[in-house]
């Protein structure tokens, strides 16, 4: 079974992939304004790598000839850029190969059409172990290989999914060795200038604070500096806890939810900011904080979490991130909130750098749809300390510890996180 979906995955990609076409590589032939390659070079130049045309504009939005945008990426190349910037030089490089050498640009070793479809993914060990007031203490290694593939379809649509193998050994609390393959996600992806559109499996809006989960649906946002986004579709059961009003018994996992939110979201200088609104609901399940007198019959069907982020970058060094989110529904741990303080942080393709945060969290278990902390859990608040080394190109470790209280008991709860983790 496990041999039948990683295969049906990769040929899926490859032959998808082998289908597509590319336009012809004519030094004269026209680049839209609405092509990939044109937004790539426009993020570039934002962030000071090349300067556009010779009197440093860009020319607005008007069509430009892939000659023109070869000279750009020339630029670019002679910079040695780094991390995101350099990714992004080395895709149009790929895709102007022939323009370079035409310009006497060697490329070397790039083969334009090898780039229709790219696996990028990591191999990584996590050991954790929690510490608990009550003596429940607990600790759990974990391997995990994931492959995330990305075909091109043409030049505004990608196919991309997310594929994990993982084991987790047996654990002081006695859980026994295991082995899942899952494909976690797989979503088509539409880009074009000011507009987005995904269907698919894919995570939603807020994925790196309240809402760490996948869900079946579509999502489209609109704008560039500030968008908005809209989603709607099902997500499963086994992200939060549902009281089955037939079993009058808490379940987990065989069910679903369906699941809207909408958010406005910008960034403007060295700050960036969001408003969102989350929504699940169910006829047949019920959340557990949403109740009143009657812990039975008076459970509420559904979430309603208005939420907002923000975020402001003092330098390139240090910056600060905080959010805020409050389910309407519930009467119970309702609330979840959180502040950041980050200085520097690993750089996967440079060996040697570092980074360090501290932050303080308060996670009512009502108040997300799925947080993402390693070293602090649902219902805890506390304080979190950590930081991350790349150890050699590509190969970063990092180390929490969390110092949290249980929401419902008061009791003291100790996490340490450790993970090694190999990038290719």
């Amino acid at each position: 079974m496990k041999k039948t979906l990683v295969s049906a995955l990769t040929t899926a990609l490859v032959v998808g992939a082998a289908s597509t076409t590319f336009a012809a590589a004519n030094p004269f032939s026209d680049v839209p304004a609405d092509h990939w390659a044109y937004d790539a070079v426009s993020q570039l130049a934002a962030d000071g790598v090349i300067e556009g045309y010779g009197d440093s504009t860009f020319k607005g939005n008007r069509n430009i000839t892939r000659y023109e945008m070869a000279q750009m990426v020339a630029k670019a190349m002679a910079k040695n850029t780094k991390g995101a910037d350099k990714a992004l030089v080395d895709k149009l490089a790929a895709e102007f190969a022939a323009e370079l050498n035409n310009l006497g640009v060697r490329v070397a070793n790039l083969e334009r059409n090898a780039d229709m479809v790219k696996w990028n993914g990591q191999a990584r060990y996590t050991f954790s172990r929690t510490s608990t007031e009550n003596g429940n203490d607990s600790s759990k290694n974990e391997f995990l290989f994931r492959l995330e593939p990305s075909a091109e379809v043409n030049s505004n649509w990608h196919v991309n999914a997310r594929l994990d193998v993982s084991t987790n050994a047996k654990t002081d609390a006695g859980e026994d060795d295991s082995d899942k393959v899952s494909l976690k996600r797989v979503w088509a992806q539409g880009d074009y200038k000011n507009f987005k559109v995904k269907l698919g499996k894919f995570a939603p809006v807020q994925n790196n604070t309240i809402a760490d989960t996948q869900f079946s649906g579509a999502e489209v946002s609109f704008g560039k500096d500030v968008k908005a986004i809209l989603g709607a579709g099902r997500i499963s059961s086994d992200d939060f806890g549902f009281y089955n009003k037939t079993t009058k018994a808490n379940e987990l996992g065989g069910s679903a939810a369906n699941y809207q939110y909408v958010g406005v979201e910008g960034k403007k200088s060295k700050f960036n900011g969001g408003l969102y609104w989350h929504h699940i609901s169910s006829s047949d399940l019920s959340n557990l904080g949403g109740y009143t007198d009657d812990p039975v019959n008076d459970r509420k069907d559904e979430y309603n979490i208005i939420s907002a982020q923000a975020g402001y970058r003092f330098n390139k060094n240090v910056a600060v991130n905080g959010f805020y989110a409050q389910n309407r529904n519930a009467e119970n741990y309702k609330k979840a909130a959180g502040l950041e303080v980050d200085y520097k942080g690993a750089q996967a393709e440079n060996k040697g750098t570092w980074g360090a945060w501290v932050a303080y969290r308060h996670i009512g278990k009502y108040g997300v749809v799925k947080p993402t902390w390693d070293a602090i859990g649902r219902n805890q608040k506390g304080w979190e300390i950590g930081g991350n080394y790349t150890i050699f190109k590509n190969v970063v470790a990092t180390l929490r510890y969390g110092r949290n209280k249980t929401l419902n008991t008061d009791k003291t709860v100790n996490t340490y996180f450790g993970r090694v983790q190999f990038f290719f």
